[in-house]
C-alpha cells in the first residue's frame, strides 16, 4: 500500500481534478468538488491549508472513492 505524503489543499485539488473533479464552489477556505459517474454525483470538501493533515487527506479521499494509489499516481 502506497503511503500519503503531506501536500496542501491546492495540490489535493489539482489531483482530484486529474481524476475528473470539477470545482462547483467555494466557501471561505474550504472547495467543494463534484464528479458524476454512472452510480451517481460524488461529491468532497478540501480544505485550503498549506499542510493537509494525512488524516485529513485520507477523509477527503473515502469522501472521492479514490483509492490511495490511484491519488499518488496522480500526484
Amino acid at each position: 500500500m502506497s503511503r500519503l505524503c503531506r501536500i496542501s489543499g491546492k495540490q489535493a485539488i489539482h489531483v482530484l481534478e486529474r481524476l475528473g473533479f470539477e470545482k462547483v464552489r467555494q466557501r471561505g477556505s474550504h472547495v467543494i468538488l463534484k464528479k458524476d459517474t454512472l452510480v451517481g454525483t460524488i461529491g468532497c470538501v478540501v480544505p485550503l491549508h498549506r499542510e493537509l493533515a494525512i488524516g485529513t487527506l485520507r477523509g477527503i479521499l473515502r469522501q472521492a472513492k479514490v483509492t490511495i494509489a490511484e491519488f499518488m499516481a496522480n500526484l
